[in-house]
């Protein structure tokens, strides 16, 4: 005990820094850390000019990139829609002329089909009275022959009539036969009749004679095959015209069709091109008022970041003018001050207090408070830390009336534990019905929750990859943009070389000619013999060399130039094609990245419902929970925790009270066995 007593008092040399020392470090430590922090954020806010700085020159690029794809699409639409106009007028056109036809086709096929059944029904007649004429011609030169009573008969007829009845009465021939001859005499008669003058004998009047009667069938045969063969050229000729119509309208109605198959066809494509530069210019408008949009508050945003820099800068100055005046002040004003407070030689309070503890019992009593102060401060007991001071008050106020403080002690330390171990009894019985009602709501949220993590993290992950492709999808037409600005320039340094090329070649080949002509004059007039005076040949021999040698830079100047313009040449029709398969590619991207945007933002909206649906079930839920906390977690301790930290007061407590005890039963012993008047030290 007398051990513990001695580590309870601090030694001098445990003194190593006095507070305004350590206040003086804080400062300049402050000082560092806010320094430190001026320049974290002087380098923050540079990248986040420089961010500022490229996002307004993007932003601008894909703004112009946009209005000009906004432009194309509504050019495309405007003409998709037009053609397509067109496309359905020619259909209709078509239509009803493939109607028409057909209907011309119908009318001219039943036309012809009544035709054909009159002539053969006219020509089953005329075949049949052939036959008969044929017939009677036949028996009429064979009773001729004969010198019958019939004969006789036969010759003394007057008309064709007569005759016939006469072959009838002799069972030459039928009655039918003769009726029908008969008839078709007389309408011959009626048909003549008409065709003579008026007045003219009837035709039906025959001399009664076999030849008359004869002749008279034959000119009945003659008129009745010239009828048969004028009906049989007459349906000829119309089988043929109708053939002829029939193939010229069926030709129309198949080159209409095909026509027509070819305007659907071209139709189908224009509203498909007309739909997807819809869609192009949906999602184009979108980015185009989105870009816009940001554009327009980017400024504002970097201003007022620039005005929030400036502003921390200053007061980050202020805050360290503040720190370095209070730092200056402390070090000139409080050094004697902190001398005579804070100097090896004076003693504290504590020691002073325990200069007092004067025998065993005392220290007993100081040590079962510490214990009791240590363990509410370990587990942030407020009543233990009134017990403390309760054992304290106790302490000093009997042992100034001369009563056994060591009763008083015990008493409230006992009081506690019992105090303790029925708060335990009835923390356990609430917190079984808590943990079965709390573990059922729990279960339900986390299932709900589980539900919930799902859908947000697959609506996350597609309004990510919607995003991933929209941003995909916008530098592809950056990409795009910059690759055309690039082709363009390269035409144009293409086409200047081109031109340069031809002028300066055209040049060297003037030059060249030129050089070739002068030493031609040249080699020529110093060739001669005849000269009348002394020609400068030594000079004229240098002029010829230089001559030479300019001719072969010219020519070698000219060869070079020629094989770097066929180079240039080559090299500008490779990139183009390269330029033109990347162009369509990217293109292509876009253009299938665009349709799988969309249609991850429908999935986005179709699981935004889904979730708003799990998310009010589980608002219930967590109602629910709230109120079994309300009811169950009163405290922010844990149970478990309690129920540690009670155990642990519990044990200290005792474990106090049986240093109490002990220290009582060692005074009992020795109040009975010391001698009068001897104290404890």
């Amino acid at each position: 005990m007398l051990c513990a007593f001695a580590l309870l008092v601090p030694t001098a040399s445990a003194i190593e820094m006095s507070p305004i020392e350590k206040i003086v470090q804080m400062l300049s430590d402050l000082q560092a850390k806010i320094i430190g922090e001026g320049e974290s954020a002087q380098k923050a806010y540079d990248e986040y000019s420089e961010w500022c700085e490229d996002r307004s020159m993007n932003l601008g690029f894909e703004i112009k990139t946009g209005k000009a794809d906004v432009a194309e699409l509504t050019a495309t639409i405007e003409a998709e829609t037009s053609s397509s106009a067109a496309l359905e007028t020619k259909i209709e056109e078509l239509s009803n002329d493939i109607k028409t036809d057909e209907a011309d086709l119908d009318a001219a096929t039943k036309i012809r089909a009544k035709e054909n059944a009159d002539f053969k029904a006219e020509e089953k007649e005329l075949l049949e009275v052939l036959s008969m004429l044929e017939r009677a011609t036949s028996i009429l030169s064979k009773e001729m022959a004969k010198s019958s009573a019939s004969m006789l008969q036969l010759k003394s007829a007057t008309s064709l009539t007569d005759a016939l009845n006469v072959m009838v009465q002799a069972s030459v021939m039928s009655s039918a036969d003769a009726s029908r001859l008969t008839a078709m005499v007389q309408t011959e008669a009626g048909s003549d009749d008409s065709d003579d003058a008026p007045g003219a004998p009837a035709a039906a009047v025959y001399e009664g004679h076999s030849d008359g009667i004869l002749g008279t069938l034959e000119s009945l045969t003659e008129k009745a095959e010239g009828q048969l063969d004028k009906a049989r050229k007459t349906e000829t000729s119309a089988l043929h015209n109708y053939e002829m119509l029939k193939q010229s309208l069926t030709d129309e109605i198949e080159f209409a069709n095909k026509d027509m198959d070819k305007a659907k066809k071209a139709l189908a494509e224009s509203q498909e091109k007309k739909a997807i530069a819809e869609g192009d210019l949906d999602v184009t408008s979108k980015d185009l008022a989105e870009d816009i949009k940001t554009k327009a508050t980017l400024h504002q945003d970097c201003m007022s970041a620039a005005e929030e820099f400036e502003a921390a800068t200053k007061s980050r100055g202020e805050e360290l003018n503040a720190l370095a005046t209070a730092k200056k002040v402390i070090k000139e004003s409080t050094g004697g001050a902190a001398e005579q407070t804070y100097s090896l030689s004076q003693l504290s309070l504590l020691q002073v207090e325990r200069t007092k503890v004067a025998s065993g019992a005392d220290l007993a009593k100081l040590e079962a408070v510490r214990f009791i102060r240590d363990l509410a401060r370990k587990s942030n007991s407020p009543a233990l830390a009134q017990l403390a001071s309760r054992m304290s008050s106790a302490m000093k106020l009997d042992a100034a009336a001369g009563e056994d403080p060591f009763a008083k002690v015990k008493s409230l330390i006992t009081d506690m534990i019992a105090t303790l171990e029925s708060d335990a009894e009835a923390d356990a019985s609430h917190k079984a019905y808590c943990d079965k009602e709390t573990a059922e709501a729990t279960a339900k949220k986390d299932d709900l929750t589980a539900e919930s993590d799902k859908l947000s993290t697959k609506i996350a992950q597609d309004k990510a990859a919607s995003a991933k492709l929209k941003e995909e999808v916008a530098t592809l037409q950056s990409e795009l943009a910059s690759m055309a600005k690039a082709k363009s320039e390269a035409d144009k340094l293409r086409s200047e070389e081109k031109a340069a090329y031809d002028t300066n070649s055209a040049e060297m080949k003037q030059g060249i000619e030129g050089v070739k002509m002068a030493l031609k004059v040249l080699k020529e007039y110093y060739a001669k013999d005849d000269k009348a005076h002394e020609a400068a040949e030594g000079a004229a021999s240098g002029i010829i060399g230089l001559l030479e040698v300019c001719e072969s830079d010219f020519t070698k100047g000219l060869t070079e130039m020629t094989a770097q313009e066929e180079s240039a040449a080559a090299d500008y029709e490779a990139y183009a094609k390269e330029d033109e398969i990347a162009t369509t590619k990217k293109q292509q991207d876009v253009k299938y990245k665009t349709q799988e945007a969309a249609g991850l933002d429908k999935s986005v909206s179709e699981l935004s419902t889904d979730l708003e649906t799990v998310s009010d079930e589980l608002s219930a839920v967590l109602k629910s929970l709230e109120k079994l906390n309300e009811m169950c977690v009163a405290k922010a301790e844990p149970y478990a925790e309690r129920k540690a930290r009670r155990e642990s007061e519990l044990a200290g407590l005792k474990e106090a009270l049986e240093i109490l005890e002990g220290e009582a039963a060692l005074l009992q012993k020795a109040t009975k066995h010391s001698l009068r008047g001897i104290h404890l030290h």
